[in-house]
């Protein structure tokens, strides 16, 4: 499942938050209306925490740390009692290598805009590590 599929798996508003948020992270382009003004991020990564808040803290977050285009393919979009939960991966290139990472994002939704984003990734794998997990794993879903 890719951005474009992102609506079909929850109606209206919050349909199009996730397809803006997931088009987000694949481009890199800010979309004008998906975070609240005082939107707040909490991003956990191996070994370390990171929050921030308001639009600009919130979008320069992602682009301090992974400003790089790439794929995103979900895993899973639900609704929850307070906005959605997505589960995805993410493929992109950097410096000639192949990377990956999978992440867990809670996005608490008011008035038709993000407020609250919980985020959870395994951080960013090289093509080293990938090989790594490839020859020690054995996965049984992608």
């Amino acid at each position: 499942m890719t951005a474009l599929d992102a609506p079909a798996q929850l109606d209206g508003t919050l349909g199009e938050l996730a397809a803006q948020f997931v088009t987000w992270l694949e481009t890199g382009v800010r979309p004008d209306a998906m975070f609240a003004e005082d939107v707040f991020a909490d991003l956990s990564v191996p070994q370390w925490r990171l929050q921030a808040q308001g639009m600009d803290d919130v979008f320069g977050l992602r682009e301090g740390s992974h400003p790089f285009e790439g794929r995103v393919r979900i895993e899973a979009l639900d609704r929850t009692a307070r906005g959605f939960a997505l589960q995805f991966e993410e493929r992109w290139v950097d410096g000639g290598q192949r990377w990956y990472c999978r992440e867990l994002a809670h996005c608490a939704v008011a008035n038709g805009r993000i407020t609250e984003l919980a985020i959870y990734c395994t951080g960013d794998w090289s093509e080293e590590v990938q090989q790594q997990h490839a020859s020690q794993v054995r996965l049984i879903r992608p």
